[in-house]
């Protein structure tokens, strides 16, 4: 069974928890929106650092609302940019993964994991999981159109209250097929496998 679903490319950016925020941006400061985004009560925000490595150093939005972890998402280009080897993980998922320094207009941090590479993922409506016959966990396919198309395979179904459905993949995903967002793209649900 195939169908079609909204794609969001997700460039490189910052989810930032309180203890974090308030070293970076000084005691009790707060995100301002910059721009609303797919997925419900979420937003670009004005607010933005620079992670600092051996090698190099990258400035990121940060997305709010603030989280309970910090958790910094890059592509492969942009980590070998600044020398970093992070994993694929689904977000949150941070255990082991890379670290470096974080840098704001009133200190810095230093942190020793939760930079990754985050793993493609498809949110979904509980009706739309419903429909069909999805469920939170489901691994599932994308498949693109056009002069570049391919079939991108283990895409995890995030399903329930709080998603809107929506693809993501990062800018390193949508060059390699020639997409941006706002276009559609096809799901893919046969053979479905459990996370």
């Amino acid at each position: 069974m195939q169908f079609p679903l909204v794609l969001g490319v997700s460039a490189r950016h910052a989810h930032l928890c309180r203890e974090h925020m308030n070293i970076l941006f000084g005691e009790g400061s707060e995100l301002h929106p910059k721009k609303y985004i797919g997925q419900p009560g979420q937003y670009s925000s004005e607010e933005q650092i620079t992670l600092v490595t051996a090698k190099g150093e990258m400035k990121l939005r940060i997305i709010g609302p603030l989280r309970k972890y910090t958790q910094l998402e890059l592509s492969f280009t942009d980590a070998r940019k600044v020398g970093l080897n992070p994993p694929i993980r689904n977000s949150g998922d941070i255990k082991e993964s890379a670290g470096g320094k974080l840098v704001g207009p009133k200190g810095e941090v230093e942190i020793t994991e939760g930079v990754i590479i985050a793993a493609r993922h498809i949110h979904l409506y509980p009706e739309t999981a419903e429909t069909y016959g999805l469920k939170d966990g489901d691994i599932v396919s994308i498949q693109t159109n056009g002069e570049r198309a391919l079939i991108m395979n283990n895409v995890l179904v995030r399903a329930g209250e709080g998603n809107a459905d929506e693809v993501h993949i990062d800018t390193d995903e949508a060059n390699a097929c020639n997409l941006d967002s706002g276009m559609m793209v096809e799901i893919i649900t046969k053979e479905l496998t459990r996370w």
